[in-house]
């Protein structure tokens, strides 16, 4: 009991810092407010926490973890690399518009000066990258696609759709994806792999972009996107 008591304090001081440091950015966050926010004491907060460098460092880490969780879960058997690059960049982006300690985490990581190990960023970057690498292997890619070149473009989209989302929440909603990989996936893959990606979303295309986020699509292979 005392355990499980812990854990939930524990967890409502990281949910109450995530939305301080959303809210405030890391220095102008305050343990005090973190503390009452949560419902607890500051000895409380202490007790789990040395201090704001430490909670900060556990958003972050609750941040990623959420996030590697969701693109595994978002990637499914039966996809090619390139279905497992999209939907993971639509369940990247139903984190960031839902999960406030996932907001946090990628403002802590851009902009803290509290001497973060995690690099969000640079985490998608990677993954983004060695989906790419399994496409090459699968030969989905174009001739003279650059892999690099590709990952900067998916990369700085995507990440720019996080810090415009911070003002107008549409810039994360699936529609804008949907138009983005729409788009690239036409100059990014084969004629045949497209072909190919058509043919397994007809049933889906004709869905509406409403439909599809209501049906949790922001995490579903989206290969649908080329389908209209």
């Amino acid at each position: 009991m005392k355990q499980e008591r812990a854990a939930r304090t524990r967890q409502a001081l990281i949910h109450a810092a995530a939305e301080a440091f959303e809210r405030h950015g890391y220095m102008r966050a305050k343990l005090a407010d973190i503390s009452s926010s949560a419902g607890v004491s500051a000895g409380a907060l202490h007790f789990h926490f040395a201090n704001k460098a430490s909670v900060a460092a556990t958003v972050e880490a609750t941040a990623a973890a959420n996030l590697r969780r969701a693109a595994q879960k978002a990637q499914l058997p039966d996809m090619n690399a390139l279905q497992r690059l999209t939907a993971s960049s639509y369940a990247l982006a139903e984190l960031i518009r839902t999960d406030v300690v996932v907001r946090a985490g990628f403002r802590l990581s851009r902009d803290s000066p509290h001497g973060s190990r995690l690099d969000l960023v640079r985490e998608w970057e990677i993954c983004v990258q060695q989906l790419l690498a399994e496409a090459d292997r699968e030969r989905l890619l174009a001739d003279g696609v650059a892999q690099q070149d590709v990952a900067d473009v998916i990369v700085g989209a995507t990440t720019g759709f996080e810090a415009l989302g911070r003002r107008q929440p549409r810039w994360l909603q699936p529609s804008t994806l949907h138009r983005f990989w729409r788009l690239l996936l036409p100059r990014l893959t084969t004629a045949e792999a497209l072909a190919a990606l058509r043919a397994t979303s007809s049933g889906a295309g004709g869905r509406k972009d409403g439909d599809r986020a209501s049906a949790g699509a922001a995490v579903h292979p989206p290969s649908a996107v080329i389908a209209r």
